[in-house]
């Protein structure tokens, strides 16, 4: 339990935003206290992929593959054609690359390069083929001693054998395990340090992905003695004189007043889990599953709302859509499978609506793959749409939840979530989609795999889908026929990977009201702060690239504040 109850800042949340906010203002001299409504830390950032997009950043640069800031703003606004939002997004361009400096000298984020990893948008003017985005360098979880079992961890799904993450580079090594000694090497070693760390642990402790962004953060604050409240629901705000000046807060040793000095934070992720709010922002054909933490509910949100602060809904969309798979485990467990990378791309799988036809290329970014699901939804059913492919793909590359060489498919199909069958007509009768148009589509998409060249959507014709397909796959990395029974289906649905509607916020990220003034005391960030994308997804990691940015930048801007004397 902490000790006193007055500070300069007051964080509720704790995902990348708003541990962010709390280094890098407790390293800037601030007072500091971290407020968790869950009993887990890290909040969506851990189950994320950890991708980084921070376009002009330094590390990149070092590794020899500069970027130019000027381009990076064309890109942008050629992806987000609107000038709302403009500011903060050349403002994020324009700050990143501080924010993450700041971060690897002074905390314990650190992050490497990616060299290769196409923005979303290839063929628009200012578009890289790197250069934008970073990753967290693997975490030893053993450095966070008794708070390790209070890191969110991962998806399960996301993880091997009960436990073990398994980092981007080391997926082909896994998909190649019985075809290459060196992956087979590289396989066995990651297994035995996994087994040995579980002798100790209660799950691997070689942390990767955005497991090893929130154990980095979550570290900086151990090491700056930041303290956390977790099991903590903020009940509501204090004001006082003119401005927000405390919170009131339920705890596990009851309620409490907490005070302000400089301000209130608001980080807490948005409203992905709330079924109220899912029902008022997003489409009704949205799925009301979402792959995102559990805290997720908008109390952010709502907390602003009864300062006076303002919701923005007026984006081109109002969640960064994914296509999902869900089913129920036996043990009465809910997963919700985001198709973001795994699948949808590689050779040998199409995508069908409930006419058994195509409805867009199968490899292009989640988000647009969601747009285009409601796109076609209004012309023919085509949500939920039905993720095909024939037994070598499922062995190869797996299927949503079920990962590759999977022997018992049982409890898959038991659970409804797996759909097999021995011909493709079989198949279309037990999704109920028409046997006509799926045997014509996969005719036509069976001749275009042969040759190489998808004429119905380009699949595989850009760098980007290139990227999402099997680069060792000839003579296109993205094509192959469906010919070997059995086939297997899996149904989608478009779910979220975080909200956009938010609080309308000025550069410095402070909460406006409906008059567009500031409510002194109030910062938004992360998902509870209005996207800076206003809807559209340029590139990968472009939820934590600002959500790190604009952290960084709300605790420089607190630290004025307390030096003013406020």
């Amino acid at each position: 339990m902490i000790d006193k109850k007055q500070y300069d800042l007051i964080i509720i949340g704790s995902g990348a935003a708003g541990m962010t906010t709390a280094a890098v203002a407790a390293n800037e001299g601030l007072d500091v206290i971290v407020i968790e409504k869950t009993e887990l830390i890290g909040g969506n950032t851990s189950f994320s992929g950890g991708m980084v997009y921070v376009p002009n950043n330094s590390a990149m640069e070092a590794a020899g593959v500069a970027d130019d800031p000027e381009m990076a703003l064309r890109y942008l606004d050629a992806t987000v054609p609107t000038e709302d939002g403009r500011d903060m997004r050349k403002q994020f361009i324009e700050k990143g690359r501080e924010a993450i400096d700041y971060l690897n000298e002074h905390t314990s984020v650190k992050l490497k390069p990616v060299p290769f990893y196409p923005d979303y948008y290839p063929d628009e003017e200012g578009s890289r083929e790197g250069a934008r985005v970073l990753e967290p360098y693997a975490f030893d979880a053993r450095g966070l001693g008794k708070w390790f079992p209070k890191l969110r961890p991962p998806i399960p799904e996301f993880m091997l054998f009960g436990g073990m993450m398994v980092a981007r580079e080391d997926l082909s090594s896994f998909r190649k395990v019985w075809k290459s000694v060196p992956a087979f090497v590289r396989v066995a070693q990651l297994t035995l340090q996994f087994v040995w760390q579980r002798l100790s642990h209660h799950r691997g402790t070689r942390l990767v992905l955005g497991n090893a962004l929130s154990g980095r953060l979550l570290k900086s604050l151990i090491d700056l003695d930041v303290p956390i409240l977790i099991e903590s629901n903020t009940q509501g705000l204090i004001k006082k004189d003119g401005r927000i000046s405390g919170i009131e807060v339920n705890t596990p040793g009851g309620p409490m007043i907490l005070e302000a000095r400089v301000g209130v934070v608001l980080a807490t992720g948005g409203f992905s889990q709330s079924q109220e709010k899912r029902k008022k922002y997003l489409p009704l054909e949205a799925s009301k599953h979402s792959a995102f933490a559990p805290g997720s509910t908008g109390d952010g949100l709502d907390l602003g709302e009864t300062a006076g602060g303002v919701i923005n809904d007026q984006n081109t969309h109002n969640a960064y859509w994914s296509p999902t798979s869900v089913y129920e485990r036996a043990d009465g467990r809910t997963v919700v499978y985001p198709h973001t990378v795994t699948d949808r791309g590689k050779p040998g799988s199409i995508v069908v609506n409930k006419a058994g036809r195509r409805f867009t290329n199968e490899a292009v970014s989640y988000h647009q793959f969601g747009e285009a699901m409601y796109a076609a939804n209004k012309d023919s059913p085509s949500i939920p749409a039905y993720l095909i492919c024939d037994n070598e793909f499922l062995w190869k590359y797996g299927l949503g939840a079920i990962i590759p060489f999977t022997q018992n498919l049982k409890p898959y199909q038991k659970a409804n979530y797996l759909k097999t069958a021995p011909t493709l007509e079989a198949l279309a009768d037990l999704l109920g989609v028409y046997s006509g148009g799926l045997l014509e589509t996969v005719g036509l998409f069976n001749k275009d795999a042969v040759s190489g060249d998808d004429t119905a959507f380009a699949r595989g014709n850009n760098v980007y889908s290139k990227y999402l397909g099997d680069l060792e796959h000839a003579p296109n990395p993205c094509l192959a026929p469906l010919l070997k029974a059995p086939f297997h289906a899996v149904e989608l649905v478009p779910s979220d990977l975080g909200t956009i509607a938010g609080l309308q916020i000025n550069t410095d990220c402070q909460v406006l009201d409906a008059d567009g003034q500031i409510i002194k005391g109030l910062y938004a960030a992360g998902n509870d702060m209005q996207s800076i994308m206003r809807g559209r997804y340029p590139g990968p990691g472009i939820t934590l690239g600002p959500a790190l940015t604009f952290g960084y930048l709300v605790a420089k801007h607190a630290r004025q504040e307390k030096q003013k004397g406020v």
